[in-house]
């Protein structure tokens, strides 16, 4: 059974008018009962992106088309399961409960996985640049979740940076290196990078292949970033 099955299945019996916060507590004990397998990683990732997509692209005040794209630009949606993501897209923005309750619960359904709460942020900032602004209530936002998922201010910073324009970004930041390493350190430390952050890595802690998009992106905002230290330090 695929991964937008699955949800199709959790949300079936949900009526229409009821709050995304009932939802948690079902998709909670679902994915518990799951155990600690693959599906388990999957079908949370996945219901994390839909619900804090959804709450995140509202955070500006509105949902745009462009946000909305991006979302399913960052999910290759199978033909035949959009409505199974719609509804719960829709339930997560017309919720009047915040977002609070719900990135608790996933920070601690991955309190063990901690890498893929930051594939989660990332993907976020996908969503939240996606209409050619990222507008201070959706970086305070992002900020937030990113608090509430125990993710470090440098971390934060290393993830945004990756998703600013290229002139304004720092590829030390980028990398998490320090300007003061030799050239030996920064090239062995960007080659761990790399192999660290390749896509079947991600796939195999968790990330839904249909989520690969972040795994690529991320790893041309390495080569990016080693790129420009290459040049800076006359390495080409």
């Amino acid at each position: 059974m695929s991964i937008w099955s699955q949800i199709g299945n959790l949300i079936e019996d949900i009526r229409q008018s009821e709050a995304l916060t009932a939802f948690v507590d079902k998709l909670t004990s679902a994915v518990r009962g799951l155990g600690a397998g693959l599906d388990r990683k999957q079908l949370t990732f996945t219901m994390a992106m839909i619900a804090l997509s959804a709450k995140m692209a509202k955070a500006d005040g509105v949902v745009t088309q462009d946000e909305i794209s991006a979302f399913r630009d960052l999910f290759e949606i199978p033909p035949g399961e959009e409505s199974n993501v719609a509804r719960l897209f829709n339930l997560a923005k017309k919720d009047v409960a915040g977002y609070d309750s719900y990135a608790q619960q996933i920070a601690r359904l991955y309190e063990e996985d901690r890498d893929i709460l930051e594939d989660i942020v990332d993907g976020l900032f996908h969503i939240a640049k996606a209409d050619g602004v990222l507008h201070s209530s959706e970086l305070s936002y992002l900020e937030h979740v990113a608090e509430i998922f125990g993710i470090t201010e440098r971390c934060f910073e290393r993830i945004k940076m990756r998703h600013v324009d290229e002139g304004k970004q720092d590829p030390y930041t980028i990398l998490d290196a320090e300007r003061h390493w030799t050239d030996k350190d920064i090239k062995s430390h960007y080659r761990k990078l790399v192999r660290e952050n390749h896509p079947d890595r991600l796939i195999a802690r968790g990330v839904p292949e249909e989520f690969v998009r972040i795994a690529n992106d991320k790893l041309a905002a390495i080569n990016h970033a080693w790129s420009m230290i290459e040049l800076e330090r006359g390495l080409k």
